[in-house]
């Protein structure tokens, strides 16, 4: 990075020091992962010089001969991958892939039908402060009291009652099997369209290893990072009578030229997800989550729903009097990277919350496995115990630092 660091050293260094501290830290948040080399490589790319405004051989600027055949392998691999009808790889992110099939399938005010952010929903999903909430009429589910899972009865009722004319499927903080076959039972009983949002399990999806929304969805959107483990940006599956109302409502209707080196990067993202080994790293991520859920509820933590079936667990810190925000905190400081989180029904606001996400695709992308797993639950649990202890933070610092050590991330740069 010689160019960077003569031009610019401030951002020089700023970068090397994000390496550092990837490498340095364990990273338990779960909608985050360690992209490999060859996926950093394609997207700092020269196809970031390149506008591409349209589609493969629909382009309106010339000179898009090599990008086309980029783009044509993305959206191949993703149908292949998926078994999805028609495959739109452009969306910037998630977000933007659901705003997109909101806008080409509702009108402003339909009712929607999602999931609650304080019980595992995302903020695309309907929360007022998001374009969902401001545009659209929303309705939300959320998770019975008595399991902390989805209460499909409820979902049911609340659909005959509102007549939602698009129920949203998927979560970002929810730790167990979907039944998308009930959602599109339910859906067809109200005459409403379904939207999967399968952001933070696409890669378990891709293995098999959690249900597929694709033949139940008309839509199905998702991020390419998480445990997909690709480049930070969003796409969009759906099925084929769908297709030119969704590639016009990305383009022109809600972007302009795509990231032309992003989807590059998508594209050797889902080449890699085909492979076995990448089958082998999910079954992995699934089992350090279990692994991880088991040993904290050993050591008197609470897990949300009483365990998880996917990558990511909630942890219930009310029995060990402690705030999600300075249980963060303390883990930080200790070179622990979590996020704080709401568990359903929380007594406390956002900003301080009752729990903690906790996720695997990171650390299993280091080749953690269930005995690191045990280590490092052994060290969440002495840093929540002693949170203001300086000696227990530093000490637990130092073990990080030895187990990051002998688990390395980029080697090759």
């Amino acid at each position: 990075m010689d160019y960077l660091k003569n031009v610019d050293p401030q951002i020089h260094k700023a970068l090397g020091d994000e390496l550092n501290r990837e490498r340095n830290t364990i990273n338990l948040i779960a909608s985050e992962n360690f992209s490999p080399p060859e996926i950093l490589q394609a997207q700092g790319s020269v196809m970031t010089n390149k506008y591409a405004e349209g589609y493969p051989e629909m382009r309106w600027y010339d000179g898009c001969e090599y990008v086309d055949i980029v783009e044509e392998l993305a959206v191949e691999r993703a149908k292949q991958l998926f078994g999805a009808e028609h495959v739109n790889v452009q969306p910037h992110s998630g977000t933007q892939a659901n705003m997109a099939v909101y806008f080409a399938m509702l009108q402003a005010q339909d009712t929607i039908l999602g999931m609650d952010l304080a019980c595992g929903g995302h903020l695309s999903h309907g929360h007022p402060h998001s374009f969902s909430g401001k545009f659209f009429n929303v309705i939300s589910y959320g998770v019975s009291k008595k399991d902390e899972r989805i209460d499909y009865n409820e979902v049911e009722a609340l659909a005959k009652k509102h007549k939602p004319k698009m129920i949203l499927v998927g979560a970002s903080a929810y730790p167990r099997i979907i039944d998308f076959v009930k959602f599109r039972q339910i859906a067809d009983k109200v005459g409403a369209f379904v939207l999967a949002d399968i952001a933070h399990i696409a890669g378990l999806v891709a293995c098999g290893l959690h249900p597929t929304p694709v033949p139940y969805a008309e839509f199905v959107t998702t991020t390419t990072h998480k445990t997909l483990r690709g480049p930070r940006a969003g796409m969009i599956m759906c099925r084929r009578e769908f297709a030119t109302k969704i590639d016009a409502e990305v383009f022109p209707g809600i972007q302009g030229g795509p990231l032309m080196h992003v989807i590059a990067a998508k594209a050797v993202a889902l080449q890699l997800a085909m492979s076995p080994e990448f089958k082998n790293y999910q079954k992995q991520v699934i089992a350090n989550a279990k692994r991880l859920a088991s040993e904290l509820e050993q050591r008197g933590y609470r897990i949300v729903s009483g365990g998880t079936d996917n990558h990511l667990l909630l942890v219930d810190l009310r029995p060990k009097k402690i705030t999600g925000k300075d249980a963060a905190s303390a883990l930080h400081a200790a070179n622990i990277v979590v996020n704080k989180n709401l568990i359903p029904f929380d007594p406390q606001g956002a900003k301080l919350t009752s729990g903690l996400r906790l996720g695997t695709p990171a650390i299993t992308t280091r080749e953690m496995k269930e005995e690191q797993i045990s280590q490092i639950a052994c060290l969440i649990d002495g840093v929540i115990s002693s949170p203001r202890d300086k000696k227990v933070i530093e000490a637990t610092r130092q073990e990080v630092l030895k187990l990051t050590k002998d688990f390395p991330l980029y080697k090759e740069l």
